[in-house]
């Protein structure tokens, strides 16, 4: 976080730190957060890199089923979602300093099983750090940059939300774009 002179600026939580404290980690931020659209974006650093500094391909997997959660979650009505099958592709490296774009959308949005696709690229020299998603029901490559994973998460999303863990979606709900 940018750091202030405000130091109740500085006190306040990210919205990633919020919905996702593991994305937060190593610095990806959520852009837009709705039931047909989760995306964001990070740099790749040395906390997310494996030792030949690439992005470590675990990272892409972790990324794919929390922006599929998330989504599926919302989509569900907030209910409770369990990811049961992630299957990815990792297509080329990104380097420690690459910025990279992640999206997440629905291919199937039923009452029991959801099947989301993630998609993270490279964005490339030139490009705007970080290009804008497109918009909801689209599907666009443009200005992305080189495909780096494809990935298909299929999630039961038909479970309820134990007693104890009821203020789980309410980090979502304050910022999602429903």
């Amino acid at each position: 976080m940018a750091m202030t002179n405000n130091p109740r600026v500085e006190a306040l939580p990210s919205k990633t730190a919020e919905v996702d404290p593991t994305l937060h980690a190593f610095g990806f931020k959520i852009e837009v957060l709705s039931p047909s659209l989760v995306c964001g974006c990070f740099r790749v650093s040395p906390i997310c890199c494996q030792p030949f500094k690439v992005l470590h391909g675990g990272v892409s997997a972790l990324i794919a089923e929390s922006l599929a959660s998330m989504g599926a979650h919302m989509a569900s009505g907030f209910r409770r979602v369990a990811g049961i099958q992630l299957s990815i592709n990792h297509h080329r490296p990104a380097s420690l300093g690459d910025d990279v774009v992640a999206e997440a959308r629905p291919i199937r949005a039923g009452k029991a099983i959801q099947v989301w696709e993630v998609r993270l690229w490279k964005v490339m020299a030139g490009e705007r750090a970080h290009p804008q998603p497109a918009e909801e029901g689209e599907r666009s490559d443009a200005g992305k940059g080189a495909l780096l994973a494809s990935s298909s998460v299929t999630l039961l999303t038909s479970l309820p939300v134990p007693e104890e863990s009821r203020e789980a979606g309410e980090a979502l709900r304050k910022h999602a774009k429903l």
